[in-house]
């Protein structure tokens, strides 16, 4: 088990930068290289869409409900 420290301040500027690309996109596909460019992915798990980082997919958060295109 990998131990990751959470800091609440960062992961909701990780958050409000998805959120922003998200607005900004045309398409699930824009908005996913988007992320990328910035060093993160969205990963559809069991419990829900999470923005993880890359290349290692360490999750960072939870997407709201409801925040995937298309």
């Amino acid at each position: 088990m990998v131990y990751v420290h959470s800091d609440p301040t960062a992961t909701a500027g990780v958050l409000a930068l998805v959120m922003q690309e998200k607005q900004n996109a045309c398409s699930t596909q824009d908005w996913h290289k988007a992320l990328r460019h910035y060093g993160y992915a969205v990963q559809q798990t069991d419990r829900g869409a999470y923005v993880t980082t890359l290349p290692h997919g360490v999750e960072v958060c939870r997407l709201p409900s409801g925040s995937m295109l298309g």
